[in-house]
């Protein structure tokens, strides 16, 4: 059993973990032995089997038992290690820097679309309903409409509401994250993806050219126009919680907000949002001449006891 060190003795770490203080206030000397110990056990774990590489207690036992380092603290080795782990993956080749560049957007080429949630009070009663938000980069200019689930028909029908009240498609790429109503299957952390089979017909069909962001909390800062427009949005306009009738007068009063905001300036902007979006919207590619089917057909068979599955809702039907 290893000597613990005596209740009495206080230690303190320094930020760097360069040395401990103890209660008597004498200062002990610079551990130049975690650096040299722990990165030859570093670089050697970057090879080794992956459930099988140093966590941070058997550095520190191995720094007590094999070199005596009784002076080192949990703490320290932990502080260090947290420190420079990254640091050595990345001297080894192993790791990438990650880097952030300022946006900029050609007027008419590029947008941004995402669900948020809210909770909104259709006939007194709390419900949470989704609100889908699809915005230009260049203008700024945002439309909004909230449906009652994220599914793939909304999807759908809130990209053929914004595309009709913007009067156009973007040229360029529409960023997306990946939601299962777009994306069958992300593979590995590459761009590509198994695009669901209806939403590749409808990208087809108004000739939208989709870009997926990076999965996990990283690629929120790739569409951070939309995460941002829809935090604006509900903290703008469904604050307090609006209590109304029905849906369909909740989006009429969206449409409203969003012809409103195109008097408004984003941050320290010379012009308004609907004076960028009288320059970016002449510049949008037309809309198809036909109208895309949101909606699934099906033909769902009728059970022995007169009912119809639809997806996993069990519904009653009168035959004959």
């Amino acid at each position: 059993m290893r000597q613990g060190r005596p209740a009495s003795a206080a230690h303190a770490v320094d930020g760097r973990g360069g040395a401990t203080v103890s209660g008597s206030g004498r200062a002990a000397p610079p551990l130049p032995l975690i650096p040299a110990r722990y990165r030859p056990h570093a670089a050697a774990d970057l090879d080794a089997p992956r459930k099988q590489r140093h966590p941070v207690k058997r550095i520190f036992d191995r720094l007590v038992d094999e070199h005596g380092a009784d002076e080192v603290s949990y703490q320290m080795v932990h502080g260090y290690v947290a420190e420079h782990r990254a640091e050595i993956r990345l001297q080894a080749g192993r790791a990438v820097v990650d880097a952030f560049v300022p946006q900029t957007h050609k007027p008419g080429a590029e947008a941004e679309a995402d669900f948020g949630d809210v909770t909104v009070r259709p006939a007194g009663e709390l419900v949470t309903c989704y609100l889908f938000a699809f915005r230009l980069s260049y203008s700024g200019k945002a439309v909004h409409r909230i449906f009652a689930s994220a599914g793939q028909e909304a999807f759908f029908e809130g990209h053929v509401h914004a595309l009709n009240t913007l009067g156009g498609v973007p040229t360029g790429r529409v960023r997306y994250d990946n939601l299962k109503a777009a994306v069958a299957r992300v593979l590995g952390f590459s761009r590509q993806r198994v695009e669901a089979e209806r939403w590749t017909a409808f990208r087809s069909h108004y000739g939208l050219d989709a870009l997926y962001c990076q999965p996990g909390t990283g690629g929120a800062h790739e569409k951070g126009g939309v995460e941002g427009q829809i935090g604006w949005f509900r903290r703008n306009h469904l604050v307090p919680v609006p209590d109304v009738a029905t849906p369909a007068e909740l989006n009429a009063m969206i449409d409203r907000w969003d012809e409103q905001d195109e008097g408004r300036r984003i941050r320290s902007r010379p012009r308004t949002i609907g004076e960028y979006l009288a320059v970016e919207r002449p510049l949008l590619a037309p809309l198809p001449d036909e109208p895309f089917e949101t909606g699934r057909l099906s033909t769902p068979r009728v059970d022995r006891y007169s009912q119809i599955n639809v997806r996993t809702t069990a519904t009653r039907c009168r035959c004959g």
